[in-house]
């Protein structure tokens, strides 16, 4: 098994990818708070030409998947993710890909 872990800022960058190339904007454009709730999980808030976006844990995986495909070249549907929220490092996520 092969686990890949990606920081926070890899997910915010993830997202930014993800909503720049559904909206056809920069990504520069688009920035991107990650949340953590008890009662609801993962979500993000994106801000994009002043229009803000509420993304839910669904939303987070497909833009991770997207950036596994387009960022690292790997196949984004072999691999099997993980949104953590760890102590030190925030929200991370793990793409484990079986052999």
């Amino acid at each position: 098994m092969e686990k890949l872990k990606l920081s926070e800022q890899d997910i915010v960058n993830a997202l930014c990818l993800y909503i720049a190339d559904k909206k056809q904007i920069s990504p520069h454009d688009v920035s991107v708070e990650l949340m953590w709730d008890e009662d609801y999980g993962f979500s993000a808030s994106a801000m994009e030409n002043g229009r803000t976006q509420m993304l839910i844990q669904a939303n987070m995986i497909e833009a991770i998947r997207f950036w596994l495909r387009h960022e690292l070249h790997r196949d984004p549907f072999a691999a099997s993710l993980e949104l953590v929220l760890d102590d030190d490092e925030g929200i991370i996520a793990f793409a484990n890909y079986y052999r």
